[in-house]
């Protein structure tokens, strides 16, 4: 069997690294084509590095640029690859424009396709990844969902076919990673960090980071804060602040640090007080290691965490990150299995072989 599997950045990365190791162990043959959505090597090369992804067959290159340009560029360079390797399923990932080129390129070539991640919503139509997820999914022919909230968004829609409840890849790639990264990142040491004595921020959606007043209230509060933030920065994050808040500079209790690797993130994600984002994954590994969560965003997708007690929302507003930092305590207890039990990619890569799929139990108290 030949998989062609499209990825383009580095939530990406992670979701498709367990996936692989579970093909490879199948003797499935993967050629990954990746889009170059996230080129530079803080963004993308040290993740192929660090998990052990194979090596792409393809690198597209298109890097950033407006939506319809660089999904249109997307489109026709998957299109071409997929025509000269016929692979048997194109797989893509998530919700982003390197997902929808290779949903619209499988399609029009009549390449069976198959969507991780399926099922998300977030009922903001404003947001670009919110089209890219609705679309993907309604051209997919296998579509694995992380949880049973994504499987009812689906059927909601009329899409009942081909939907398989798996758990939620990212969950395997924690499970898989988390011992290697406590044993090889020398983060902590190398920042002068305490366990437990620092807040983890996050920050790279448009909508945060270029809307200026926005962006300015986030960063005010990352401030306001007092006690140290570390910030690992999202180059996009780095340009918006020069571009729309010239000379804006951060406080000394802000640790303004360039990208860090998979594994040295597990490692700040995992001894942080609290952890402030406005990414879905962060949300979620937060959950994982059952890390406070402020997430600066009107809405999720992952519901889950904010019924759960684990992740709060806020507006980019300084007041309410501040007042949501400092006042978030502990949930007492931590829902188990929410987002599968740590074996989703075994099960993608037994339905997609012959139907069916491993039972197994993984607790959350594996960490």
């Amino acid at each position: 069997m030949r998989i062609a599997t499209v990825v383009g950045n580095r939530p990406q990365f992670i979701k498709s690294a367990p996936v692989s190791m579970a093909f490879k162990r199948a003797g499935v043959e993967e050629l990954v084509i990746h889009t170059g959505q996230h080129y530079d090597r803080s963004m993308s090369g040290v993740f192929f590095e660090e998990m052990g992804i194979p090596e792409p067959y393809a690198n597209l290159g298109v890097g950033s640029g407006l939506h319809g340009w660089q999904t249109a560029r997307m489109l026709e360079a998957i299109e071409d690859v997929l025509l000269s390797v016929k692979p048997e399923w194109t797989l893509v990932y998530g919700d982003t424009n390197s997902t929808l080129a290779g949903a619209l390129a499988a399609c029009k070539l009549h390449v069976p396709l198959v969507h991780v991640e399926s099922g998300l919503r977030s009922h903001n139509r404003e947001m670009p990844e919110e089209h890219n997820r609705v679309l993907t999914d309604h051209c997919s022919d296998v579509l694995f969902c992380p949880t049973d909230t994504a499987v009812r968004n689906l059927r909601s829609e009329g899409i009942t076919q081909g939907v398989h409840c798996v758990g939620d890849t990212m969950y395997d790639a924690v499970l898989h990673f988390h011992a290697a990264a406590n044993t090889k990142s020398k983060i902590l040491c190398e920042l002068g960090l305490d366990p437990g004595a620092y807040h983890l921020a996050t920050l790279h959606r448009p909508y945060n980071t270029d809307e200026p007043a926005r962006l300015a209230a986030i960063l005010d509060g990352f401030v306001r804060l007092e006690e140290k933030v570390v910030f690992p920065i999202h180059p996009r994050t780095r340009k918006r602040i020069a571009e729309l808040l010239p000379g804006h500079a951060l406080a000394g209790n802000v640790l303004l640090v360039e990208p860090v690797g998979y594994l040295d993130m597990l490692v700040l994600e995992r001894n942080a007080r609290t952890i402030i984002t406005d990414s879905g994954g962060v949300q979620k590994e937060a959950f994982f290691f059952s890390v406070p969560c402020v997430t600066m965003r009107p809405e999720t997708e992952w519901t889950e965490t904010i019924e759960s007690g684990w992740n709060v929302l806020v507006r980019a507003d300084s007041d309410q990150i501040v007042s949501a930092v400092k006042h978030r305590e502990r949930p007492q207890g931590h829902p188990p299995a929410l987002f599968g039990d740590g074996s989703a990619s075994e099960r993608i890569v037994e339905t997609l072989t012959n139907g069916s799929y491993p039972k197994s139990v993984m607790a959350l108290e594996a960490f």
